[in-house]
């Protein structure tokens, strides 16, 4: 045959690109198939916990459950009564969309039907008919009819919010801990320690009072710190207080020392909130030299323990609340932290009680200060938790937000 020589191999489609093909492995094309799947049902995952997804998964869960509990109510009453189909109503509302959930109440009611007509077969069927005790009552179903409709609400508020069970405690608790971040003092050069506490009042997740803090200046030796006290309590005054954090956090290192509290003013007045006014000091502290300025929108006043003389000096600033009005002017106080001196600035909740006067309590705080914090200062291990040891020794029970930050020289 022409161009062919003896002993080549003929050249076959078994040699070819398509004979490679056919002998690649079995296992690597299902392997490939796999992937593809698990990717799908990846993002179907991420979708439906989102919130975007669909739910017909749970649904069919949910769904198939509702038989299962009437069977074994029917095998074993003593253990599973009929109000047990509260469990599906119960994850539907939690799981599924207002338009789905009435699909799963309409199986809950033929679930209780068929409980009702099986028991009742098996009453009449008895020997005994009086001592047949087993059954749907009218008390089981109105527990579940019950439920059905607080389940419907929680439902739809979900779809009217459009944050999905899943997704809404995850946020809270991100939004809680953004709050914590932020009001983290930034690490200190040798020879200054600081320590910060707040505590929500009634025990809540979400405070009114917040802090933040950064290192500014030229090799960041300047430390710059906001307390600030947000109108209202708790919860109500959370989301406000997490917006004003964010926005203080912006504005902090980004100005003038003294531009920042005007700019926070200006802010808070735009926001044109009912409830729109907050007070704050504002502290800048050289790390170098321990010199510091206190800036104040209406706050309480700082209080700085001075070791040489065993005393305390109140540092008192001038400057209306924030958000009251345009063009306001802060007027600031300055001082010195020497070696062993202590600067403690707190939130009006740490001192203010029903029939006491700011001062008396002031004078409570830095008595109690001496001997928990003061002397903390000795030691570097005692000093972890001392804000915290403070709103517990001072205001362990106030109906308000507290907040404490200490900052030490050594």
């Amino acid at each position: 045959m022409a161009g062919s020589t003896q002993g080549d191999t003929p050249r076959t489609t078994a040699t070819g690109p398509a004979g490679r093909a056919a002998r690649e492995p079995v296992t690597a094309r299902w392997r490939a198939k796999l992937y593809r799947v698990r990717v799908r049902l990846r993002r179907t995952g991420v979708d439906y916990f989102r919130g975007d997804g669909a739910d017909w998964l749970a649904f069919t869960a949910l769904a198939l459950a509702v038989p299962l509990l009437v069977l074994v109510n029917v095998l074993f009453p003593d253990w599973c009564p009929p109000t047990a189909l509260v469990l599906p109503v119960l994850a539907g509302a939690l799981l599924l969309r207002p338009g789905t959930l009435v699909l799963l109440y309409a199986a809950a009611a033929f679930g209780l039907i068929a409980e009702s007509l099986i028991h009742t077969g098996e009453k009449v069927a008895s020997e005994r008919p009086e001592s047949y005790v087993y059954g749907v009552t009218p008390g089981a179903a109105l527990v579940v009819g019950a439920v059905g409709i607080a389940g419907l609400l929680v439902a739809q508020f979900r779809r009217r919010v459009g944050v999905p069970w899943r997704g809404g405690s995850t946020m809270l608790f991100d939004l809680r801990e953004r709050i914590r971040v932020q009001s983290r003092v930034p690490d200190l050069p040798a020879g200054w320690h600081a320590d910060m506490a707040l505590r929500p009042a009634g025990g809540q997740s979400f405070s009114g009072d917040f802090v933040v803090a950064t290192r500014t200046g030229s090799g960041r030796r300047v430390l710059e710190a906001v307390l600030a006290d947000v109108s209202g309590k708790g919860m109500d005054a959370g989301s406000r207080a997490l917006l004003l954090s964010g926005a203080f956090g912006g504005l902090l290192g980004s100005l003038p020392a003294h531009d920042f509290l005007p700019a926070a003013n200006g802010y808070l007045l735009r926001q044109d909130w009912d409830e729109g006014f907050a007070t704050a000091v504002h502290l800048v502290l050289d790390l170098d030299t321990g010199e510091y300025e206190l800036l104040s929108a209406g706050h309480l006043p700082g209080m700085h323990r001075l070791a040489g003389a065993g005393r305390w000096e109140v540092k008192e600033a001038e400057g209306p609340l924030l958000g009251v009005y345009d063009g306001a002017k802060f007027e600031g106080v300055r001082g010195r932290l020497g070696p062993g001196d202590l600067l403690l600035l707190c939130t009006d909740g740490m001192v203010e009680l029903p029939g006491r006067d700011l001062t008396e309590g002031m004078d409570r705080l830095m008595g109690e200060s001496d001997r928990l914090v003061a002397a903390a200062a000795q030691t570097e291990s005692a000093r972890g938790g001392a804000a915290t040891r403070l709103i517990d020794t001072v205001a362990k029970d106030v109906n308000d937000d507290r907040a404490v930050l200490l900052i030490w020289r050594q």
